[in-house]
C-alpha cells in the first residue's frame, strides 16, 4: 500500500478545520481559559469538563482523537480509558512516550452525549480551538486516529480503511490516518494483516518520519 500520498481518485472534501496561514501561537493557558468558557455548541451543557490536551505541547507528534468519553469527561484528559491506555502502549511499542514525544487532543473538546459521533455542526464550533492548538504546538507530524478524526481534520468521510496508513502533506506537516484504538480493543488479533498489526506498521512508520524526514513543502 502506498505511504506516501492519497490513492489515486481520492479528493479531500471541505474541512470545518482550517489553519489560518501564519496564524499566531496562542498561549496553550489563555487557550485553556476560552475552552473553560466556550458555548459555541450544545456540547457544553452536559460536560463535566473541558478535555483539552495531555502531553508535550514541544513534541513533534501530534495525536487527534475524536471526542472526550466518560473517563475523559471525568479527569479533564484525553485517552485515559482503555483506548488511550492501549495507545500509551502501542506509542511505546515503537519508542514513543505518550507524556514525553507526543501531543495529544480531540476534534471536540466536550463529551457527545452517550459517546455518540460527534456532529459536523459541532467539530465546526470547536474547529477554532483545534487550529490555536496546532498553531501553539507546530507539530511536524498529526496522526488522525480513527474516521472522525479523518473527517474532522482532512474532510474525508468514511475513508479511514482505505487511507490508513498513507501520508498526506497537509499545511506544512505529514499527516496520517490510523485506525482509532477503541476499535483496535474490538478486534484483538495481533495476526499479520489484522488491523491492530496494522496500525503497528502505521506506528512503525511514523516513527521513521519523526526520526528521518524533514515536513514536507507547503503547496501554494
Amino acid at each position: 500500500m502506498a505511504k506516501n500520498g492519497a490513492m489515486a481518485g481520492d479528493s479531500l472534501q471541505p474541512s470545518p478545520f482550517e489553519e489560518p496561514p501564519g496564524a499566531v501561537a496562542p498561549s496553550l493557558e489563555a487557550l485553556k481559559r476560552s475552552c473553560q468558557e466556550c458555548r459555541r455548541c450544545g456540547l457544553a451543557a452536559g460536560r463535566q469538563q473541558v478535555v483539552i490536551s495531555r502531553g508535550d505541547p514541544k513534541a513533534r507528534l501530534m495525536v487527534i482523537g475524536e471526542g472526550p468519553g466518560a473517563q475523559e469527561d471525568a479527569t479533564g484528559l484525553p485517552f485515559v480509558g482503555r483506548a488511550g491506555q492501549l495507545l500509551d502502549q502501542m506509542l511505546a511499542s515503537v519508542g514513543l512516550d505518550s507524556e514525553q514525544d507526543a501531543y495529544i487532543c480531540n476534534v471536540v473538546k466536550c463529551r457527545p452525549p452517550d459517546n455518540r459521533k460527534p456532529t459536523a455542526q459541532e467539530m465546526a464550533a470547536c474547529a477554532p480551538w483545534l487550529s490555536a492548538q496546532m498553531a501553539a504546538v507546530n507539530p511536524a507530524v498529526v496522526l488522525l486516529a480513527g474516521a472522525t478524526a479523518l473527517e474532522g481534520v482532512l474532510g474525508i468521510k468514511g475513508g479511514i480503511s482505505r487511507l490508513r496508513g498513507q501520508w498526506h502533506p497537509w499545511q506544512g506537516r505529514w499527516v496520517m490516518p490510523v485506525f482509532h484504538p477503541s476499535y483496535l480493543l474490538r478486534n484483538p488479533s495481533r495476526q499479520a494483516g489484522s488491523p491492530k498489526w496494522l496500525t503497528w506498521q502505521d506506528l512503525l512508520e511514523v516513527r521513521r518520519r519523526l526520526d528521518q524526514d524533514p515536513p514536507p513543502t507547503p503547496t501554494l
